[in-house]
């Protein structure tokens, strides 16, 4: 979404509307009336088609108009009321929208983790459980007014880039653990029922953003209004576009969000073949195409895409756009209208497809009592359960990233007293991350040690920044030897990475790292130090990782309302970490030398580029994607797989192409492929050896033949699962891997092909081969 500093006509439009409309005229559902109700559209028994068809024939054109905005007006004369588009919910009801109002009976809501917190779970049931509760708070305040159905949630980009600011809020590097977190966390939110003629009924609507290649805000002087992001067709197809169409074709989701930037040149909300094309017609969205707020505004006032604002509305709507975000479209569709630019049939085209969304959450359905989530009120708002899942929640997105000796779990009965210092240590709010609304409650980092052990705390710095010479470091140090563990809690917050605010560089800020290595140095050769790290982004501590002294390293991310607790609950052995890095932490040599503004993901040595994500970078790391250990010892057998795979072509017998004439590699587009039910089973043992009960995940990743195009992925994650698996037992796992879907690569054209020959199965240790032969 905006910032505050690229928006004020927007903000002054939203609030005048909030003002005015109030809280009755959001809550009141259409068609309750009696007059109205005998309408066609307000008819249930119909097909959603035909209702839509008949309300847009009611509307005039200046009414048509006022409904392409986010603060779409009322319309009296049919009984419907104002309504507000934009409300949020990335890991919980937020009010960072408009359409959220906490108060009254609805104080706050649960704040789950911040979304790369949850990523680092790797449990797809757990995703579309937190959609599922958040979805129940959300309609439970819509019913008393004071949120909308449509969340503009989740953020589904790449994270490219590890300064990039809104990171946090994004599933991670991997194209598929992103594309199945956004096809889980939307199908948890929406949860589709049926309906007629194929539009299942929704709970709430989900959006999928940032549509795409979406991952700079304001690094060094380029900000997301201006940038035009360059980016291969390859990249495309094979990066950027896959959690976007996961989200549309597995999660069905109801909205998808264009971006600020430009792609190759052009505004993505004004780009037909991403628009139309792709999303509409290549993917099949049943539901709506929105504009990041006021993005029309700016493609034409500081992109200068279009020479009138009425050319900005007439390549918007036709490229498929079908709200904007934003006054522009209200403001100037009536005179593209009357110079010839937008025709009426473009206007009822995009109402077709918001208005289809409306009847599809039930909006135009009477009195929100007598429908399936009526029953849905305070008492389904920060419940003991949502509570309960947000806890587990922030456990299972835990990443032990080092445990020397073990030194962890410490033991209670053998501590007098753990010092706990550092700026992180006692933080409310930072835990939460971006787009967050008002929790039900915190659990600070040093409340959750306190029901452990007895604790000394000192801050160490006066904020996250920690810069200054008046920082009491000195106190932090002291507080340290009087105790007999010392836990330094570290890291960022939003005034170091948020939306509108990339880092230069990966280290910890200011003083941060002296802070760290003073208390290790006092501390560290006779009492265990431990250092958490709470942040969105990666950091390089290369220095405590190499560091004898310090004993442990977690990263909790931004660990939710509750996040307090589950620290603590690692430490101390309540719970068994079992979560993984979805990122590359790279080290700060890396940020010197790469810049934000290269998009292209795969390595590039003739120019001295390395390249990004595990899947094309293979220059060091501090911690590798995927880190992440236990207090036990997992260890895999593979029971079942098959050594060779047949993959018949469909017919038209097209040539096989070669893409490496020295070693003969042989490819075939996968569309010439018969796709459906090409799989490859894949039974695992998973044997827990230690002595602590544990959630383990099991990734398997694909490397590709030998003497593969230098364009190939190292490798790459082709499936996952999450299994609990208690000590000295072992699981048996099902899984298979997609041969089209998991084993493909996009050549530079941006088409995908899957190479004929002996591909491997990597899972921990082991390696599989499996060799596929076209028929």
């Amino acid at each position: 979404m905006s910032s505050p500093h690229h928006g004020i006509l927007l903000c002054l439009v939203l609030v005048s509307a909030w003002i005015a409309g109030g809280e009755s005229a959001r809550s009141a559902f259409a068609c309750g009336r009696s007059e109205a109700a005998a309408m066609r559209f307000c008819r249930r028994d119909l097909p959603i088609k035909v209702r839509v068809r008949d309300l847009i024939g009611r509307l005039t054109e200046e009414e048509k108009i006022r409904l392409l905005v986010n603060n779409a007006a009322a319309v009296p004369r049919l009984g419907i009321g104002e309504y507000e588009w934009w409300s949020e919910a990335l890991h919980g009801v937020s009010n960072t929208g408009p359409g959220v109002r906490f108060g009254g009976d609805f104080p706050g809501a649960t704040s789950f983790p911040q979304v790369i917190s949850a990523a680092a779970s790797f449990n797809s049931s757990l995703w579309e459980l937190v959609g599922r509760a958040v979805s129940d708070e959300g309609r439970a305040m819509y019913n008393s007014g004071q949120a909308g159905l449509t969340f503009w949630s989740p953020n589904v980009n790449i994270y490219r880039d590890p300064r990039w600011g809104r990171g946090q809020e994004t599933p991670g590097e991997d194209p598929a653990l992103a594309g199945k977190y956004a096809a889980s966390y939307v199908s948890g939110l929406q949860q589709a029922i049926g309906g007629h003629s194929g539009h299942l009924r929704l709970k709430v609507a989900a959006c999928c953003k940032h549509y795409t290649a979406y991952d700079l805000d304001n690094w060094r002087g380029v900000d997301r209004f201006h940038f035009n992001a360059k980016v291969s067709r390859q990249d495309l197809e094979d990066t950027f576009d896959v959690p976007f169409k996961a989200c549309v074709v597995e999660g069905k989701v109801a909205s998808v969000m264009c971006s600020y930037n430009q792609l190759n040149g052009v505004p993505t909300c004004a780009d037909r073949n991403l628009l139309r094309n792709a999303i509409r017609g290549q993917w099949g969205l049943n539901g709506y195409i929105a504009s990041d707020c006021d993005s029309l505004g700016i493609f034409f006032n500081s992109q200068h895409y279009t020479r009138t604002p009425e050319d900005a509305v007439a390549v918007a709507l036709k490229a498929g756009l079908d709200l904007g975000c934003g006054p522009f479209l209200a403001q100037h569709t009536g005179s593209a209208i009357r110079q010839g630019k937008v025709r009426m049939s473009d206007v009822d085209n995009a109402l077709a497809n918001t208005l289809t969304v409306q009847m599809r959450l039930g909006m135009f359905d009477g009195d929100p009592a007598s429908q399936p989530y009526g029953n849905l009120g305070p008492k389904d708002v920060c419940g003991p359960a949502h509570q309960a899942l947000a806890l587990e929640a922030a456990r299972q997105g835990i990443v032990l990233l080092k445990n020397g000796r073990p030194a962890l779990p410490l033991r209670p009965s053998r501590l007098r007293s753990v010092a706990v210092v550092g700026p992180n240590s006692d933080i409310t709010v930072t835990m939460l991350g971006n787009y967050a609304g008002i929790p039900c409650g915190y659990i600070t980092p040093l409340q959750g040690i306190s029901r452990y052990v007895r604790t000394v705390h000192q801050a160490g710095c006066v904020d996250v920044a920690c810069l200054g010479p008046n920082q009491p470091i000195d106190a932090a140090v002291s507080a340290a030897t009087q105790a007999d563990a010392a836990i330094i809690i570290v890291g960022l917050d939003q005034t170091i990475e948020a939306e509108a605010r990339d880092r230069d560089g990966l280290l910890l800020p200011g003083r941060q790292r002296e802070l760290v290595q003073k208390v290790i140095a006092t501390a560290g050769s006779h009492r265990p130090v431990v250092l958490v790290l709470i942040s969105g982004g990666s950091v390089d501590v290369s220095f405590a990782k190499d560091d004898p002294r310090v004993a442990a390293i977690i990263w909790a991310g931004y660990p939710g309302q509750s996040g307090g607790q589950a620290i603590a609950d690692v430490l101390f052995g309540a719970h068994n970490p079992g979560g993984k890095l979805p990122m590359t932490w790279y080290p700060q040599e890396y940020a010197a030398k790469v810049p934000m503004t290269e998009m292209g993901m795969r390595a590039d040595p003739a120019r001295g580029y390395p390249g990004r994500s595990y899947r094309f970078y293979a220059g060091p790391a501090v911690y590798p994607f995927g880190h992440g250990l236990s207090y036990s010892k997992f260890s895999y057998a593979i029971t079942l797989a098959p050594t060779e795979l047949a993959v018949r072509l469909d017919g038209r017998r097209p040539a096989i192409a070669i893409l490496n004439s020295t070693r003969r590699v042989k490819a075939v587009r996968v569309s010439h492929i018969r796709c459906d039910g090409l799989t490859i089973p894949i039974h695992v043992d998973v044997t827990n050896e230690g002595a602590w009960d544990g959630a383990h995940t099991l990734l398997v990743y694909s490397a590709p033949p030998v003497g593969s195009p230098s364009w190939v992925p190292l490798r790459q994650l082709v499936t996952f699962e999450k299994v609990h698996v208690s000590a000295g037992t072992t699981v048996h796992v099902e899984t298979s891997v997609d041969v089209c879907k998991g084993l493909s690569f996009a050549d530079s054209y941006g088409i995908r092909r899957l190479l004929i020959g002996d591909h491997n199965l990597l899972i921990g240790d082991l390696m599989h081969s499996i060799s596929l032969r076209a028929e």
